[in-house]
């Protein structure tokens, strides 16, 4: 069956103390967004890449293709007002029964084996949303006091996840609710269960000054 990838590329640089948007930083020698566009080209499945970004960024982004001589075939798609907005955006674009992967265009460090891997299992169990252990401690606040949890029962979740176009449709149907944080919360609330895979370590969201550099550092690690 097909396969297609929405990149969410809406957001801004306002946590990244930045004037241009945090998918437009440089990463190595490339902005990062690229390198999260080079992972899915150069991935087994290649799927057709959809990117979903703010309008008034389009022409700072074809400027970028051309500076950097980017050429990976991708459509270009007017984000919404909310990330729910986008990617349902995204969906329309798509007419063919397929599976597809939602990713956000700043997590450019995720592996060929990860987006394979989430594939798969989505065309296995329906479903395909990857996380990780909670590594840390940690407490739930209800207003003045606090308590401890057990860590082992949390994951941190991260993207590409993977649906049937089917089921991402029909789940998209639904009114927007501010628990709508991922795909994953949408499907879900529209009545499916959701399969969980294992993540990667350092398939990490830039989302701070502080990410940037931790992701410099694990792309020279990925080239030693």
């Amino acid at each position: 069956m097909k396969k297609f990838a929405i990149i969410v590329a809406g957001g801004s640089g306002s946590r990244m103390q930045s004037e241009i948007p945090k998918q437009f930083l440089l990463l190595g020698n490339l902005p990062l967004m690229m390198h999260t566009l080079n992972a899915f080209y150069n991935s087994p499945s290649k799927p057709d890449i959809i990117v979903v970004m703010n309008v008034h960024y389009h022409q700072m982004w074809e400027k970028l293709c051309i500076t950097h001589n980017f050429t990976v075939p991708h459509l270009l798609v007017k984000a919404g007002n909310t990330r729910f907005q986008s990617v349902k955006n995204g969906l329309k674009e798509i007419k063919f029964q397929s599976f597809v992967a939602v990713h956000d265009a700043v997590r450019p460090l995720l592996s060929s084996k990860l987006i394979e891997k989430c594939f798969a299992e989505a065309e296995e169990f329906g479903s395909s949303v990857p996380v990780i252990p909670c590594s840390q401690s940690l407490r739930k606040v209800d207003g003045n006091t606090s308590i401890a949890v057990d860590r082992n029962s949390y994951f941190l979740v991260q993207t590409p996840q993977v649906f049937s176009l089917k089921l991402l449709t029909k789940s998209y149907n639904e009114p927007f609710r501010n628990e709508f944080t991922d795909d994953a919360s949408v499907v879900e609330f529209a009545g499916n269960s959701i399969h969980l895979s294992e993540g990667e370590e350092n398939n990490i969201k830039i989302t701070f000054p502080q990410d940037l550099l931790i992701a410099e550092s694990l792309l020279q690690l990925s080239k030693a």
